[in-house]
């Protein structure tokens, strides 16, 4: 066993009584040790119940003969974390949370992992590290939070709040009608209701086969939650005893199975932040172009909040993830013959399913579209591509030309828009939101939803070398590569410049003279960096592009 190196034999005597130190017995300790990463904190709805998820799991591995060792990470709530300072440390806890689980496993050589995340960077972050690390892992979420409740009794989740800021600075809705909305928009415990990040990823956990049937649908709130996690302890023995690897599991096959699911269930932009860091880890070639190409062949089969209204409570009940592959297996759009933690075939466990509402999943032969749920974008403005959630967005502004209205950071973005500054017709341009820019790459959801609660969401667009929330809906198109920090043609953007956009072709362009253009990207300038110091100031001299993942690289590789 890997743990051997460190219990086994006389001149780990030391060791050993360290461990006794911890009141395990010598039968425990002569068991493989499983690491059980807990991500609970105080902080993240998605995550307060999660000292549940590990009893459980623990549970599982003492009773199938392994001893459970339980470590925690860190965590941020990106609804919390929103609209301020706090944002900027979002996308860079992904890194500080991959690296604390291989510091764990690697100075305590644990035989297997079982990681237990809810939210946003947390899912991807264990993912990176599973792939990284390559010991035995099984990944089982907490689940997703129940929906809530509009004024008028519809289902409403986080987004739903966010855009209703935007509703009463209009007048659409009184301020007492907004404290209420917020008192009821999210029920519970988990992750947020909608398709948003948190959830796309951890769906997407279970088409790579690194996830437990229902790991991204099951609610927080079921008992079904508490067998999954369960069965997680018991599939990580079976996983070590049978030297199962993740990197067996998360192949360029895996990963394509991923890009399909993503398309077919419309999933959040931060998926191509997140898939791209984890094939990283994984040793796997993973680019935009690949993702423009499964897209192209994909039909989009569920319209999930923001796109729609249903939640993730009612995608579980319709049968989920694996129902979801099957419609896609249909079409021959699904590899069927890889591994998953289950120690099945994912083709064996998605013949399983049936899909139970084709109302929420609609079938194979009548998608909701022929293309996936996002788009990669290029053009003069964005070499590199950029992405945008097509499925989000209203049918007259797929194909949309304007005058550019440029905003350095997201807080006169939104000041603007709230303002009543921005008119029908306009692109909001917002520059130096990237990774290297933000610094961090912040989420904003705060602007595409004011623009949504305005009522302005199918007459303006919004493009930024920042990113958006999994709730966001409307022409928003993030990732714009290079970022303007960079150096990239994004900079060089200015108030009035007619921007045009059209989706279904896949383009994005600043319509101006080519000259013009290569002679204002020739006198650009960076603007003072907005952090120089601390963990963001080394996050910012080490991480990547948008379109590489935004991973952090050692210095000689980064793209500068």
């Amino acid at each position: 066993m890997r743990s051997d190196t460190m219990k086994k034999g006389p001149q780990r005597a030391p060791h050993r009584s360290l461990l006794y130190a911890l009141g395990m017995t010598e039968r425990e300790i002569d068991q493989p040790l499983i690491g059980v990463a807990n991500a609970f904190n105080e902080i993240i709805p998605g995550h307060i119940h999660l000292r549940r998820i590990a009893e459980d799991v623990k549970s599982g591995i003492r009773n199938a003969g392994g001893t459970p060792i339980e470590f925690p990470v860190i965590g941020v709530c990106d609804g919390l974390a929103m609209g301020h300072r706090g944002m900027h440390y979002s996308l860079p806890s992904r890194e500080i949370i991959a690296d604390s689980i291989e510091v764990m496993a690697t100075a305590h050589p644990f035989d297997g992992l079982v990681l237990i995340p809810n939210c946003d960077k947390i899912v991807p972050a264990m993912l990176m590290a599973a792939a990284r690390i390559n010991i035995p892992t099984v990944v089982v979420s907490g689940g997703a939070m129940l929906s809530g409740r509009t004024l008028q009794g519809e289902g409403a989740s986080l987004s739903s709040v966010f855009e209703a800021v935007g509703a009463e600075a209009n007048g659409s809705i009184s301020s007492d009608e907004l404290k209420l909305f917020e008192k009821s928009a999210c029920p519970g415990c988990g992750s947020c209701s909608g398709m948003f990040t948190a959830n796309s990823m951890n769906c997407l956990t279970e088409a790579l086969g690194m996830g437990l049937p229902g790991n991204g649908t099951i609610p927080a709130v079921m008992a079904d939650r508490d067998r999954i996690a369960k069965e997680a302890g018991y599939r990580i023995m079976d996983l070590v005893k049978e030297s199962v690897l993740p990197r067996d599991i998360m192949t360029k096959l895996a990963f394509e199975n991923a890009l399909a699911v993503d398309m077919a269930l419309g999933c959040s932009t931060n998926s191509m932040l997140h898939l791209p860091a984890i094939a990283h880890e994984a040793k796997v070639d993973f680019s935009l172009s690949m993702v423009d190409a499964i897209s192209a062949k994909t039909p989009n089969l569920c319209h999930l909040s923001p796109a729609g209204s249903d939640h993730i409570e009612d995608l579980h009940r319709a049968g989920g993830v694996y129902a979801v592959m099957g419609e896609l297996a249909k079409k021959g759009l699904i590899h069927t013959d890889v591994p998953t933690v289950m120690g099945k075939s994912m083709g064996e466990l998605i013949s399983c399913v049936t899909n139970k509402d084709p109302k929420v999943i609609r079938p194979i032969d009548n998608p909701w579209s022929p293309r996936g749920g996002i788009a990669v974008l290029t053009g003069n403005i964005a070499p590199n591509g950029a992405v945008v959630k097509q499925s989000a967005v209203a049918e007259e502004m797929l194909v949309h030309s304007g005058p550019a209205r440029v905003f350095y950071s997201e807080e006169e973005s939104i000041e603007a828009i709230l303002g009543g500054c921005i008119k029908p017709g306009d692109v909001v341009v917002i520059l130096y939101e990237g990774p290297k820019g933000g610094p961090g790459m912040r989420e904003m959801l705060s602007p595409t939803a004011a623009i949504a609660g305005m009522g302005l969401d199918h007459q303006v667009a919004l493009i930024t070398d920042g990113r958006f929330s999994g709730a966001t809906r409307g022409a928003a198109i993030g990732h714009i590569s290079p970022e303007a920090a960079s150096g990239g043609p994004i900079g060089v953007v200015q108030e009035g410049d007619t921007i045009a956009i059209n989706i279904p072709e896949g383009t994005l362009n600043l319509l101006i003279d080519e000259r013009e253009l290569a002679q204002r990207v020739s006198q650009w300038t960076p603007r003072e960096a907005k952090i120089t110091e601390g963990y963001l100031g080394r996050y910012r001299s080490a991480v990547t592009s948008a379109d590489k993942g935004a991973v952090c690289l050692k210095p000689k590789e980064v793209d500068l």
